[in-house]
């Protein structure tokens, strides 16, 4: 059997999210350290399922039940990748740091950049749909910096609200799809230098193991060590998401179908775009655990 996990970023986070999801001792534990007694109905309020601090522990915790209730159910991945914040979920389930670790980290995380927000507040702007020189000189020309890059003509571009307003407004113009993302930080831009830092001193102080399975970094490379799993997952904080990259570089491990950990299909739609004849679904498009197994084991046999 060969196939990929791909743990899901911030932003897309509802309170209909992998409806088949068990109350179990993750989820529990997540609910006391959030204050709260009913995660969905707590999601159902924009303003605090947009709140960095509360959306990073939420989808770190949900990723990682998610995970532990599929796990029994299937062999171990091929390969693993987590988009932004989804990383810790994925060095999670890639063995390098412990599920207990990646909660009490994911809030600190947020920390660390709400720090910085404070200072330089910003955002995201998804733009697709343009030529990649267009894309290019949009973001000089705004001041705006490459947050993510998820194709030649998709990206996502990060920066001061008024700098991602007018980029908008310009790409739009030209015939642009822009979405701006539910995020309040530049994340993976340079204004998030001092969070990056931050982070890193405090997984100085959490034991990492090397990876059990594949695991790609939001660099596109292979983690292989612990030392260098460390390095990376403070660093994107502060620097560009080469999705693309990680896609490639998945594909080359010859899977058979790829999953989607998290809420929404935005990690599976991208695949599916990009490799037709590799299919890829996500947990969110199930309604049970068993459900999902089936679909993998059906076509990643094959």
């Amino acid at each position: 059997m060969s196939y990929a996990l791909l743990f899901s970023g911030q932003g897309t986070q509802h309170p209909a999210m992998l409806p088949w999801l068990a109350d179990d001792a993750v989820v529990r534990g997540m609910c006391a350290q959030l204050g709260i007694d009913d995660w969905r109905g707590a999601l159902a309020d924009p303003e605090w399922a947009e709140r960095n601090s509360n959306a990073q522990l939420l989808l770190t915790s949900l990723a990682l039940a998610a995970w532990g209730q599929l796990a029994p159910l299937v062999p171990p991945p091929a390969a693993v990748a987590g988009y932004s914040v989804g990383e810790l979920a994925a060095f999670s389930a890639a063995g390098v740091i412990d599920s207990g670790a990646a909660a009490v980290l994911a809030p600190q995380r947020a920390e660390a950049m709400d720090r910085c927000a404070a200072h330089a507040p910003g955002g995201l702007l998804a733009v697709s749909g343009l030529p990649e020189q267009h894309l290019d000189r949009l973001r000089i020309e705004a001041g705006l910096e490459l947050a993510i890059r998820n194709g030649n003509a998709s990206v996502v571009l990060g920066g001061p609200i008024a700098a991602l307003e007018e980029a908008e407004r310009t790409a739009m113009a030209a015939g642009a799809q822009c979405t701006r993302l539910r995020v309040n930080v530049a994340s993976h831009t340079p204004w998030m230098r001092e969070a990056a830092k931050s982070f890193f001193q405090t997984l100085a102080q959490v034991p990492f193991r090397a990876p059990r399975v594949v695991l790609f970094s939001n660099t596109g490379d292979r983690m292989r060590d612990a030392n260098s799993a460390r390095t990376a997952l403070a660093a994107q904080i502060a620097q560009t998401v080469r999705w693309d990259e990680c896609m490639e570089n998945i594909m080359a491990r010859q899977v058979r179908c790829v999953l989607e950990v998290g809420p929404g299909q935005a990690l599976a739609r991208m695949w599916n775009q990009r490799y037709s004849t590799v299919p890829a679904r996500a947990c969110d498009d199930f309604r049970s655990a068993a459900a999902i197994a089936a679909w993998l084991n059906s076509h990643a046999d094959r």
